[in-house]
């Protein structure tokens, strides 16, 4: 690691930890709710406390005037719902490509376990490489997903989180297995950060409950898109997420402190 890439960590993350929101799902789902009017959901997840937000490279001149000072990650593969298969990730940029329309930090999707894993594996090598030359962080969005692999399966996502610090990761990113004894493993399998998923979302309490149970696992953050962005008040929630990752708030705090419902 690189002092170029130290210091771009520091604008994705505070003193180590990580509350990034992804907004690239334009291209995997359309422009769902949250994302017609992505200027205002920047300003306001930024405003409510995320470190970063992460778009495909077409959406930065969207983004900077309104990410209040935050970092910012371009996404560098993808698919669509509506494709012959999602799991088919497709490289969409290149990490010089990032650095020119400003980004921080840039992301790589890999499906562990996929008939797609081993393009993806060398994809993503391939990206770690260009990016150290550039002292460019990498965000490793790395999932337990293939014929006859549980998503949620701890020695899975171990595996998964292991191999992006095995090709040259700086972060990474996967799902979380369901509670925070089980997600100890996957925290434990890797000395780089670990940051969570969101998936499709859940209530305020259950998505605040997931968060807390990660950091007491000895996570390092979360990586939610739809938990957040889709979010009736984008702001609020990001500030609940925050209180947690980076003020150690209990479920409870968190949802008082951001003016949430206290939800049973």
């Amino acid at each position: 690691m690189t002092t170029g890439t130290d210091a771009r960590l520091e604008r994705i993350g505070t003193d180590g930890s990580y509350v990034i929101v992804p907004m690239d799902h334009g291209l995997t789902m359309g422009a769902v709710q949250g994302l017609k009017d992505i200027e205002s959901t920047i300003d306001g997840v930024t405003r409510g406390g995320a470190d970063a937000v992460l778009t495909q490279k077409g959406i930065a001149p969207r983004v900077h005037d309104n990410k209040n000072g935050k970092g910012y990650i371009v996404h560098l593969n993808g698919s669509t719902t509506i494709g012959p298969d999602e799991q088919d990730k497709r490289v969409t940029g290149t990490v010089e490509e990032a650095i020119r329309v400003g980004a921080d930090a840039v992301s790589f999707h890999i499906n562990v376990g996929s008939n797609y894993e081993p393009d993806q594996v060398t994809q993503l090598s391939e990206v770690t490489a260009e990016a150290s030359r550039f002292g460019i962080p990498v965000l490793a969005m790395a999932y337990a997903r293939g014929p006859g692999v549980d998503s949620a399966d701890p020695e899975s996502l171990g595996h998964a989180v292991r191999l992006a610090e095995e090709v040259g990761a700086d972060v990474v990113k996967t799902g979380y297995s369901g509670d925070a004894d089980s997600f100890e493993h996957v925290v434990e399998s890797t000395r780089l950060p670990v940051v969570i998923a969101g998936g499709s979302r859940g209530t305020d309490r259950e998505t605040l409950e997931m968060v807390r149970g990660a950091m007491d696992a000895g996570g390092d953050g979360i990586s939610m898109g739809r938990s957040i962005f889709q979010h009736e008040d984008p702001e609020a929630i990001a500030t609940a997420v925050s209180g947690i990752v980076h003020d150690d708030r209990s479920v409870d705090e968190a949802l008082t402190e951001s003016g949430l419902a206290l939800e049973v």
